[in-house]
């Protein structure tokens, strides 16, 4: 019984989802906490082993990655939109390009900076060390981790995600870009599998970079106050104080302030940056900029497919260990960041999407770290060497080491730690937020306690990972988890290219609009609609006396030949006709009244005051794919009809491609709000 004026405790998560993934995770984090000498072997064990036998694999499939993102943006695919072909973007070009930059920007970039440049520098695969061939091999392999690869990654998942979410009317979820593949099965065990280790490597990715914000977030307070921050119980305390802070923005709603106190980060960010340039040695670093790209662009396809099997060992040891740990963390990266950048992009074309994901933040990651890398280099190479050589093995202080060598280092390792402690709040409070979406399949309004959960899993990962093995054993659970997705991003490729051919089919039997069915009979009426804007009483009656009666009266004749059908009045703005198909998608046809402004001149404006805030209302189509309507507001009742049958036909010839059952594969929805009224 439900007592008055209670309210029952609402869940959205999908138990297909959630019980395996928390089995699994939970199976894990006790086997760490019982026995964390027999984890740490199996951690790094697993490691090695995918390490011998995958390595091929992981450099083969981020490789495709990049040359299939390339292949759309550059071919006529390029130009589909990311939602119905008349949406267009949410936000204005400049506004999306400095989201992107934002997204390019984290803890990471703090953490390795100064750590990846200077480690090659110090012990480089295969050059001399610390000699001017290093520098180079140094700065070219940390441009390689940071670039193209990581945010072709990123790139694809963000563009599955968009694709189908914005055009095709699925959930914003990994499942829906394989539907191409698995059809209908998608919404079963094969769907819950693919969520599921989408889950568990989003879960150990954030973790991981939460490890990394520990480790410097704790030197960085060593630095500033002198106590002791090496000890399991502080790093737990710096956890846990993140965790109730991302719980904070949860419960009280400050995502705005959360938002606003990033851009204030990304400010602070490029205040460092600025400060390293001007006050580090600005010549060398804009030069090694230069040849940084050109060592990069030049070297690139080496680089992307050289996985060391002709080389030695420990050239083979150094790239398990560093570059497929990074196309691990990206992959287990990609629902997070892809989540983000599908969001903000929707009504963007392909090629939009494709080349500013590719190019925007790859261009800060460069910049940002030849500025500190490089100058780093310089230092050692120009009386720091013994110092900074020296804390390499020290990863977690290096950054704070560097500041040492520069002016006012109090200020700017001060800055450096509010920096890193907002992006762990943000990274730990966005991921509970993706995380969620992952488990719930994309439901929205998610009750708060679930976010409160997830970031809490997220904490206590991180916690007990770090206290078994450290920072070893996040980037190990990281590889691990991550192989299986890795073999779904191929699928999702595979469904996003059946997609997109489908969608060209789509395009070359699209038929011509309204007017091939206007007979001419009431040109007069027509005439009238050119000089005199309908307002919405004309539209209504339109509605009502044509549009109605004719999806009504097809409705009838295809009852009477044994299909079922039915017409919604949905309100006084919009209808539609829906005949069911059994395993693909149903056949709408509607008609809602749309309201846009009016043009700034017309034929009449001479003789008549033109109200300028005045509203132009009509009757325009809407069908359950991604094509734009069109007015119909001249046709006669038969002329309707016509126009029905005529996309009831293009609907069955399409339906008996097997090729184009994609078209079948977003759920119905009723259709947006109208804009009048």
């Amino acid at each position: 019984m439900t007592i008055p004026g209670s309210v029952k405790p609402r869940c959205t998560l999908s138990l297909p989802i959630l019980i395996p993934g928390l089995l699994f995770i939970g199976l894990l984090l006790a086997i760490c906490a019982l026995a964390p000498d027999a984890a740490a072997r199996f951690f790094g064990s697993g490691q090695s082993w995918i390490a011998a036998h995958f390595s091929w694999f992981y450099v083969l499939v981020v490789g495709l990655f990049l040359i299939l993102l390339l292949v759309l943006a550059f071919s006529d695919y390029g130009n589909i939109r990311l939602g119905p072909d008349d949406a267009r973007p949410e936000f204005s070009f400049t506004s999306w390009l400095a989201m992107l930059f934002a997204a390019g920007m984290g803890i990471g970039l703090m953490y390795f900076g100064v750590g990846e440049p200077m480690t090659h520098f110090v012990s480089p695969p295969q050059a001399e060390a610390m000699t001017p061939a290093a520098a180079k091999e140094a700065m070219v392999t940390t441009f390689f981790h940071w670039g193209f690869h990581a945010w072709a990654i990123y790139a694809i998942v963000g563009l599955v995600l968009a694709y189908f979410g914005f055009r095709y009317n699925l959930p914003l979820t990994i499942r829906s870009g394989l539907y191409p593949i698995f059809k209908e099965k998608i919404h079963g065990p094969i769907g819950h599998a693919v969520d599921v280790f989408a889950l568990v490597g989003t879960i150990f990715g954030i973790a991981t970079t939460l490890g990394y914000g520990v480790l410097q977030l704790s030197a960085g307070i060593t630095r500033l106050t002198g106590l002791d921050t090496s000890g399991d119980l502080f790093r737990f305390g710096l956890i846990g104080a993140v965790i109730a802070l991302a719980a904070l923005s949860a419960v009280t709603g400050l995502d705005k302030g959360v938002k606003r106190l990033s851009e204030l980060n990304l400010g602070l960010a490029i205040t460092l940056l600025l400060f390293v340039l001007c006050f580090g040695p600005t010549q060398h670093i804009l030069g090694a900029l230069s040849e940084n790209i050109g060592n990069y662009v030049s070297s690139l396809t080496q680089l992307t497919f050289r996985t060391f099997t002709y080389s030695e060992t420990s050239q083979a040891g150094w790239f398990g260990n560093w570059t497929l740990l990074y196309w691990a963390w990206w992959i287990s990266w990609s629902p997070f960041v892809g989540l983000f950048i599908a969001r903000i992009s929707r009504g963007r074309t392909l090629r939009e999407f494709v080349l500013g994901v590719l190019f925007v933040p790859t261009a800060f990651n460069l910049l940002w770290m030849t500025v500190f890398g490089n100058t780093a280099i310089w230092l050692s190479q120009h009386g720091g060497e013994q110092a900074l050589a020296d804390s390499v093995s020290n990863v977690d202080a290096l950054l704070f080491n560097f500041f040492d060598l520069l002016p006012g280092s109090d200020i700017t390792s001060a800055l450096a730690v509010i920096l890193i402690s907002v992006f762990f709040v943000t990274s730990a409070d966005s991921g509970a937020f993706v995380i969620d979406n992952i488990a719930t399949q994309g439901k929205e309004n998610s009750p708060v306690w679930q976010r409160l959960f997830w970031a809490l899993l997220l904490g206590t990962t991180a916690g007990i990972l770090m206290s078994t093995g450290g920072l070893a054993a996040l980037q190990s659970m990281t590889l691990i988890a991550a192989l299986p997705f890795a073999f779904i991003m191929l699928l999702l490729c595979l469904g996003l290219w059946r997609g997109l051919i489908a969608d060209k089919e789509h395009s070359s039997r699209r038929l011509s609009p309204a007017t091939d069915f206007w007979s001419g009979k009431q040109w007069r009426n027509r005439l009238d609609h050119l000089l005199r804007h309908a307002n919405e009483a004309d539209a209504r009656r339109f509605m009502q006396q044509t549009a109605l009666p004719a999806l009504q009266a097809i409705c009838a004749e295809l009852m009477a030949r044994g299909l079922d059908c039915q017409v919604e009045q949905i309100d006084e703005h919009q209808c539609r006709l829906l005949v069911p198909q059994e395993g693909r998608r149903d056949f709408c046809y509607g008609v809602r009244i749309e309201a846009r402004p009016t043009p700034s001149f017309n034929p009449l404006e001479a003789a008549h005051s033109h109200d300028q805030d005045e509203l132009i209302y009509e009757p325009m189509t809407f069908f359950a794919d991604g094509r734009a309507g069109y007015d119909i507001q001249y046709l006669t009742r038969d002329e309707l009809s016509a126009d029905v049958l005529r996309q009831y036909e293009r609907y069955l010839v399409l339906s008996q491609d097997e090729q184009l059952d994609l078209l079948s594969a977003a759920p119905e929805h009723d259709p947006p709000e109208p804009s009048a009224g």
